[in-house]
């Protein structure tokens, strides 16, 4: 709840590109916790992989900069685009932190994926309606703040404004469900999984993304968006050894994998007996 509030008034002050960017190092900062916290070992191949996924966000972020769309309007000052910027990683590790810790104790204690939907879904609506309250009446300048009354949070015009929109009620249901299954399949992944796998599948949401938006005609179509998607799809197959890696194993390349692990082998956890010689 802390990571996506900071991440969301992160994207309010700086571009869309940033923030897809920034985001993505949340994948970097799960790997790092789930050695120090979890005694998990990443191969190089796994790292390579990762590399590539950012590799990836970088270049749909160029392309955003680069051919920037016709209706973006608004600026931004470089006060707010730092400020923004810090914002999201912040809120990148934060939610990387949140990965390790539900891996940690979902797979500890075999909780069931959909009673840890449930239970979050309780405290964070619980926690939010009481903080909603106090919000309604702490004002915040612009970009913080929101018209009407430019306070933190105007629940009653909100209400209002789904009242009058039913293109509103539909979308304010769908994400409503889509949220509640894409935290269910999450939790799932990170039980059967690892945290950091989830979060290299959770990536692959901006190809989809993109998809949708060039058919609906949302997006205009971009050759840079088409290479990093690419580089997207490369890093999930080479962090999952799909395809890739075990392609170059037929091909005879059988040392692969005998390369690719010992310069982590110091990040094993203490507690594994040496190999017999």
């Amino acid at each position: 709840m802390v990571a996506t509030s900071l991440m969301y008034v992160g994207l309010n002050m700086t571009y869309a590109s940033s923030f897809q960017l920034l985001r993505g190092s949340v994948i970097v900062f799960t790997g790092i916790l789930s050695m120090g916290f979890l005694d998990k070992v990443l191969k190089i191949s796994q790292w390579v992989g990762i590399v590539t996924i950012l590799v990836g966000l970088v270049i749909v972020g160029l392309a955003d900069v680069l051919f920037p769309s016709s209706d973006v309007t608004q600026t931004f000052n470089t006060n707010s685009l730092i400020t923004g910027d810090l914002l999201i990683i912040m809120a990148q590790i934060i939610a990387a932190t949140q990965m390790t810790y539900e891996e940690k104790y979902v797979s500890k204690y075999n909780v069931d994926a959909l009673q840890a939907v449930g239970w979050e879904g309780i405290l964070g609506f619980s926690t939010l309606a009481i903080l909603l309250v106090p919000m309604y009446f702490i004002p915040l300048p612009f970009p913080f703040g929101h018209e009407p009354r430019f306070v933190m949070e105007d629940t009653i015009d909100a209400f209002v404004q789904l009242h009058n929109n039913p293109v509103l009620v539909v979308a304010f249901t769908g994400t409503i469900l889509s949220i509640a299954f894409f935290n269910f399949a999450g939790i799932t992944v990170t039980k059967e999984l690892s945290a950091t796998t989830r979060m290299v599948l959770d990536s692959l949401r901006t190809v989809i993304i993109w998809a949708v938006s060039l058919g609906l005609g949302w997006q205009d179509f971009n050759y840079l968006q088409v290479i990093g998607f690419l580089a997207l799809i490369s890093g999930m197959c080479l962090y999952n050894n799909i395809l890739i890696v075990p392609g170059l194993r037929r091909l005879g390349i059988q040392s692969f994998r005998a390369r690719s692990d010992p310069p982590f082998a110091s990040f094993s956890s203490p507690h594994t007996p040496p190999e017999e010689p």
